[in-house]
């Protein structure tokens, strides 16, 4: 008898573990296993003392899809979007550097485990989009780490509007670190930051990782509670309901004006 094969890929070498996104049935969306399986990764790498950095990776052409709306109907509508607050404060908390590496689509939910991670490159392949008011939702808990980065109407825009955009607009707005040319680019940048990282301390990196994010720990404990409950408010309501039936039968949705 084989064990099912893992959501969340974790290997350690050269001092960094890596945790590689590889749910390919439902595009790396935010189940309540893959979910559980990031965390376990994190936690392993935290407790590691000879591990520098964290590398968030993904298999196949979607880093991440967002929630998983398979789950989104659960008796409590608390549940996930509390686990993904949870999910993105382990990211900021941990001591380790965490550095996402995006060479695909990132949608949604997708996007707070980029903004939750102390650095992000992404490649040519890489294409993001705040999609959820198309489902009669907001951006809301994703917001914990987001905005203390993004550039104030750039959030306005992507928010509302729903559009793609691509990993230079992505770079100039805040929301990665880095924009490379290809893949080959990519892996020459990320091989510049960990090469660097191997050269800090456990203390100095993990003081300054604090330091760094000094204003996204304050949204967190400011703001987590009420968009926990707007996210919950949000996915029961009809327009919601509605946007996710449409979005899985593949239809336009009851309001769009053509």
């Amino acid at each position: 008898m084989t064990s099912e094969a893992p959501f969340v890929r974790v290997t350690t070498a050269d001092a960094v573990t890596t945790l590689t996104l590889d749910s390919p049935h439902n595009r790396n969306a935010l189940s309540t296993r893959l979910m559980a399986e990031l965390h376990a990764g994190l936690a392993l790498a935290a407790a590691d003392p000879e591990v520098r950095a964290v590398v968030l990776g993904h298999t196949g052409k979607v880093f991440c899809a967002g929630a998983d709306l398979s789950e989104a109907t659960g008796a409590d509508p608390t549940v996930g979007p509390r686990g993904l607050v949870e999910l993105q404060r382990a990211i900021v908390d941990c001591a380790k550097p965490v550095i996402a590496v995006i060479d695909g689509h990132v949608r949604a939910g997708g996007l707070g485990l980029v903004g939750a991670a102390d650095l992000a490159l992404a490649g040519p392949a890489a294409t993001f989009a705040f999609t959820e008011v198309r489902l009669g939702l907001a951006p809301a808990v994703i917001s914990l780490p987001l905005r203390p980065k993004l550039e104030p109407r750039a959030a306005s825009r992507y928010y509302l509007t729903g559009e793609v955009f691509d990993a230079a607009e992505a770079a100039r707005i805040g929301l990665i670190t880095r924009a490379t040319g290809s893949s080959e680019d990519t892996g020459v940048a990320l091989k510049d930051l960990l090469d660097a990282l191997r050269q800090g301390s456990p203390q100095g990196l993990a003081e300054s990782k604090r330091l760094a994010n000094a204003d996204v720990v304050r949204s967190f404990e400011r703001d987590a509670d009420e968009l926990v409950e707007l996210s919950a408010r949000l996915f029961g309501s009809a327009e919601a309901q509605e946007g996710m039936r449409a979005f899985l039968e593949k239809r336009p949705a009851r309001w769009v004006v053509r």
